[in-house]
Formats: structure tokens, C-alpha cells, sequence
């Protein structure tokens, strides 16, 4: 069938009809636009809050509150050899992207070595941990959707320096839907 024929056969040549003069005037383009409430941002590579989520050293790039709570994003600049134990989230999804160095990854029991250019997704509801191996630091590239986590990681940076009361941290972390395993 070809264009014509189909945009009649669907009825979608009246809407056509009856759409386009309105919006080729201007006088129903308020009506037919969705609206951003989202500010667009431009985000250097050394701009952003840098916090310290027990040793994971964290800057974040884009907030919930600048997104409608869609995604939040942020670059994990971490030493050898720390890491995230494995954890379930129950709330976001995410995805991992590795920048530079390497990153032991573990996604539902399946363990691999990602390395610059490499990408891992964390669904929630599935373990997943990470942990930088090798002797460079890594950077790291993570997004959760929807956002949210970054209250989380704000808590958790207000913990007292040294090695972390872990059920603290779980506690913490449990409130926020996310577990250990």
C-alpha cells in the first residue's frame, strides 16, 4: 500500500487535515506541546559535587532534582581494589561504563572484566557488585533510573572516616530499597 492510500485507510489524513493548518499558524501550538520543566545542563569533566561513599569516590553530574527524578548520573574515580560488595536494588536499574582501568563486575552471578569502552546494566531486582582490580585507577561512568540514590549516597558520605559500621550502612542502604547478599 502506498503512503497515501494508508494515511487514508487509517483516518490519519482528517487529523492530518484538521491538525496541520492549526499548527503551521501557531494558534494550537500551546495545546499540542509538552512542556519541559527540565533546564538542559552542559557538565565538565572536573564540574559536579565529589563525595566520598566509603571509598568510593563519587561526582555527581546529573541529579534527580534536575531530571523530573528520571536519572541520576555520576563518575566513580575509585583506587585498586575497593569496590561494592553484592547488593540487590530494588527501586532503579544501572548501568555501568567504564572510562579508564578495570572493573571487576559481577551482574547475576556472571562475573567479567569490563575495561575502557566496556558496559555493564544492573537491572534492579538482580546482585550485582563491582570492584576495581589492576594496579591503575578506574573511572567509571554510572546512571540509576529512576533517581533518587543520591540521597542515599549523601547519607552514607556522612559516616565517620575509616572502616564503615556495616549495619549502619545497611540500615542506611535498606531504607532505600537496596540490600546485601
Amino acid at each position: 500500500m502506498d503512503r497515501k492510500k494508508f494515511i487514508k485507510a487509517t483516518g490519519m489524513g482528517l487529523g492530518v487535515t484538521l491538525i496541520a493548518p492549526q499548527l503551521l499558524s501557531g494558534k494550537s501550538q500551546k495545546n499540542l506541546s509538552v512542556e519541559n520543566k527540565n533546564d538542559p545542563k552542559i557538565i565538565k569533566d572536573d564540574e559536579g559535587e565529589t563525595i566520598n561513599v566509603i571509598g568510593d569516590i563519587q561526582t555527581h553530574k546529573i541529579l534527580g532534582s534536575e531530571t523530573g527524578n528520571q536519572i541520576m548520573e555520576w563518575v566513580d574515580n575509585v583506587e585498586p581494589g575497593a569496590g561494592i560488595p553484592p547488593h540487590i536494588h530494588t527501586k532503579e536499574d544501572e548501568i555501568f561504563r567504564v572510562i579508564k582501568g578495570e572493573v571487576e563486575i559481577m551482574v547475576d552471578g556472571k562475573t567479567s572484566i569490563l575495561k575502557a569502552g566496556d558496559v555493564a546494566f544492573a537491572p534492579k531486582n538482580v546482585p550485582h557488585a563491582w570492584k576495581v582490580v589492576g594496579t591503575e585507577k578506574a573511572k567509571m561512568i554510572t546512571s540509576a533510573f529512576p533517581a533518587g540514590i543520591e540521597v542515599m549516597f549523601h547519607e552514607l558520605a556522612q559516616l565517620p572516616p575509616g572502616s564503615p559500621d556495616l549495619a549502619k550502612v545497611g540500615e542506611i542502604c535498606g531504607r532505600y530499597g537496596i540490600s546485601f547478599v
